[in-house]
């Protein structure tokens, strides 16, 4: 049964993430045709979708091989197994939430795609969305780890290593 729940867990994840938000984005921006869009749209483009990818995988893999566990924690609900631990090392040394950055640049790439305010509409909503979540999980890491989650909070931001730390 865990090994199920962590499967579906990814799985959800990635249908998600990787699959659903693009064409949602796609669809809001009319169905633009995605013809040719220039060199330097199209490197930027592959830049932030592979950046984010590279990222958000670095990510899973470490929560997998260190924290024993996977991401699929949604508002206080344990959609697959818990990590184990805090995990502070790997891709955690640069923010709090490394996969769910690597998912909004790996979005962004999609907004230059695009190149339309719908695009970019969706993705602020999932921003927002994904802030609530995360201030919910922060509830949840604060009950199960204290001290330490406090001192982590302090010396690393939320989503990017230069924001302001809380």
């Amino acid at each position: 049964m865990k090994t199920f729940r962590a499967i579906a867990g990814y799985m959800l994840g990635g249908v998600m993430f990787i699959v659903l938000l693009p064409t949602i984005m796609w669809l809001a921006s009319r169905m633009p045709a995605l013809e040719h869009i220039g060199a330097l749209r199209a490197s930027i483009t592959g830049v932030l979708i592979l950046g984010g990818l590279a990222l958000s995988v670095w990510t899973i893999v470490y929560m997998k091989r260190q924290g024993k566990g996977n991401p699929m924690d949604a508002f206080d609900h344990e959609i697959g197994p818990r990590t184990q631990h805090l995990m502070t090392e790997g891709p955690y040394r640069f923010n709090r939430n490394p996969m769910l950055t690597g998912t909004f640049i790996y979005l962004a790439g999609y907004i230059v795609w695009l190149w339309t305010w719908q695009a970019l509409l969706v993705w602020g909503i999932f921003v927002a969305i994904m802030i609530v979540q995360v201030m919910s999980e922060e509830k949840r890491l604060r009950r199960d780890f204290g001290e330490e989650y406090e001192a982590y909070c302090k010396r690393t931001g939320r989503f990017l290593p230069f924001t302001c730390r809380k």
